[in-house]
């Protein structure tokens, strides 16, 4: 456990869930840095370990970048990647030369020290470092410890990569994706990362229970492929059950109708009449009861089987109308509908609402940054929130910390093992 810096509050004072673990964060891109974002979102100390001069790689992948303002701009030209600003709040950065055998040293002790130990290394190059689990539980038993990698290092070859669009098409993920007459498609975002920083943030902090505890620690895989397998829910029962592959069906349901985009008259709108009964109210909102007392429709498995006919009965009739009319009437029956919105549409609309979707930070070039929360709310603990760090924001401090002297860390500084960039 951490006993160098202090633990965080909540807005309302309270300590919050993760205050007093430490994160030792050696990973990098996106499904590792979303695993620690939320456990710093619940109030652990994470500390970013990058590479000077360079950093995450998604500090490089942009544009779009959030521009440096005022006596910043030739500074720190062309900003910050909004890629990185989207999965490193609440974190330092510490930026050391992993092959310097100082810095390196300085991040071992790091680990050693930590709760919790994240990495997405190729395999071997962590062990080669001493940065693997056996080295760092020996130091520290408690430690749990994640691994991220694409395949799993059980995978033949283990040495395989695996990126978001690779284990999309390797899951089934972008086979089911698409119109059912057109090519697979992958989703639109890097869906099987996302999907494994849930995973490694469950399996870490179920890890962590235990080890406060019993003092027991873990060594946690977590990958891309077996992630998205398992999202696939009852696609992947599907197959297994029927033994054929799932139809493509586009923006519709394999096994729910209707429960699929709908043209109106100026705009596309979403309805998911789930059960008979939302179908019935479907049917009298828009004025249908026609369709509601035909035989053909009256149970789910009818309507599917009989899915083409519906379908072109409910398009014509919405499509006699705009959308903003059929969200009230749809809404008011509690029928389940929503607009096909953009994000920044979505973003505005949501936190309009009530929501409660955004949040402002103050980033340290960039100025007021408009960041989106974490999908999880807490009551009496609501997170505070700060700026993604800039590459080395924290270093001096950081290595301060793990019992460097002053003189030690300018000699890394100044050889260019370590990066510190100040905040005026």
């Amino acid at each position: 456990m951490s006993q160098t810096s202090p633990e965080p509050a909540s807005e309302t004072g309270a300590p919050l869930p993760l205050a007093g673990v430490r994160v030792a964060d050696l990973s990098r891109v996106l499904a590792g840095p979303y695993a620690t974002m939320l456990l710093a979102d619940m109030g652990a100390e994470v500390v970013k370990v990058e590479q000077p001069g360079r950093g995450d790689d998604t500090r490089s992948w942009g544009p779009p970048y959030a521009e440096p303002t005022g006596e910043h701009r030739a500074e720190h030209s062309p900003g910050e990647a909004a890629y990185f600003l989207s999965v490193n709040r609440n974190k330092r950065s510490l930026a050391v030369d992993l092959k310097d055998p100082e810095g390196l040293a300085a991040v071992q002790d790091l680990c050693a020290t930590s709760d919790v130990v994240i990495q997405n290394f190729r395999p071997g190059v962590i062990d080669r470092l001493g940065l693997g689990y056996e080295e760092i539980s020996r130091r520290n038993p408690a430690v749990v410890y994640c691994s991220v990698s694409g395949f799993g290092p059980e995978h033949e070859p283990s040495t395989r990569p695996g990126f978001d669009i690779v284990v999309q098409a390797e899951s089934g993920l972008m086979a089911t994706t698409g119109p059912a007459d057109g090519p697979a498609s992958k989703v639109g975002v890097a869906l099987t990362d996302v999907l494994t920083g849930l995973n490694a943030a469950v399996g870490i902090l179920g890890a962590l229970m235990r080890a406060r505890v019993t003092g027991r620690g873990e060594n946690i895989s977590v990958s891309l492929i077996n992630s998205t397998l398992s999202s696939l829910v009852n696609l992947t029962q599907q197959a297994l059950v029927t033994g054929s592959e799932p139809a493509r069906v586009g923006n519709a349901h394999t096994t729910i109708v209707p429960y699929q985009v709908f043209p109106t008259e100026d705009a596309e709108v979403v309805i998911a009449a789930g059960n008979d009964a939302l179908y019935q109210r479907l049917c009298a909102a828009i004025d249908r009861p026609d369709l509601g007392a035909d035989p053909r429709y009256s149970t789910n498995p009818q309507r599917v089987a009989h899915r083409e006919e519906l379908v072109s009965e409910l398009s014509a009739t919405l499509q006699e109308k705009p959308a903003e009319h059929w969200m009230t009437v749809l809404v008011e029956a509690g029928v389940p509908a929503g607009r096909v919105r953009g994000v920044l549409d979505a973003l505005r609309t949501a936190d309009a609402r009530g929501d409660d979707v955004l949040r402002t930070v103050e980033h340290p070039t960039s100025g007021p940054l408009e960041q989106v929360r974490a999908g999880f709310r807490m009551e009496h603990t609501p997170a505070p929130m700060t700026a993604p760090p800039l590459l080395g924001q924290h270093s001096a401090q950081i290595l301060a910390e793990l019992g460097l002297t002053p003189d030690r860390i300018e000699a890394l500084l100044k050889s260019g093992a370590a990066q510190q960039t100040d905040v005026r």
